[in-house]
């Protein structure tokens, strides 16, 4: 068993090393990142941080190991796929903190939206994507990329840091 964090509190991957076989669930997918959210127990909390650092423990994975995700086709390359993963939030990252250090006011999450996520979104979409938005801010401001103010009204707004 292989744990990982971030895309739920504590996901269980199972992989068989006789078999080089992974059964990912949601920890590993071949063309998407998972969802990873802010959860509405811990709003402070650093899910992205702690998926990206789950991630480790796939990469030292044989090359030849096959995948079998949750979602899409099964694949190998595993350390491939992480490396993807890994490039994927450091450029979405790299974008949101230079997205609020233009901008003239403090940034809330609903304003990253659209940068975030580059097409029209449903309902459902616009739930799970605000759930993402929180977590990229707070991986930022976590790390004093961003600085974080919290109004009297309990409104959440980033900025750069000093």
């Amino acid at each position: 068993m292989i744990a990982g964090y971030g895309h739920s509190p504590e996901h269980a991957a199972l992989y068989a090393a006789e078999r080089s076989l992974l059964i990912s669930g949601d920890m590993l997918l071949p063309r998407i990142s998972t969802n990873v959210s802010i959860s509405a127990t811990d709003p402070d909390g650093d899910p992205l941080g702690r998926f990206l650092d789950s991630l480790a423990r796939f990469e030292t994975l044989p090359a030849d190991t096959l995948v079998l995700p949750s979602h899409g086709l099964p694949f190998r390359g595993a350390a491939l796929r992480v490396a993807q993963l890994r490039a994927h939030h450091a450029a979405r990252l790299s974008e949101l903190e230079m997205f609020v250090h233009s901008s003239v006011a403090p940034v809330a999450a609903a304003d990253v939206l659209q940068l975030l996520f580059r097409r029209e979104l449903d309902l459902q979409q616009r739930f799970f994507a605000m759930g993402e938005a929180i977590a990229h801010l707070n991986y930022l401001w976590r790390r004093g990329r961003l600085a974080r103010t919290v109004a009297g009204d309990g409104r959440i707004h980033f900025h750069p840091s000093a």
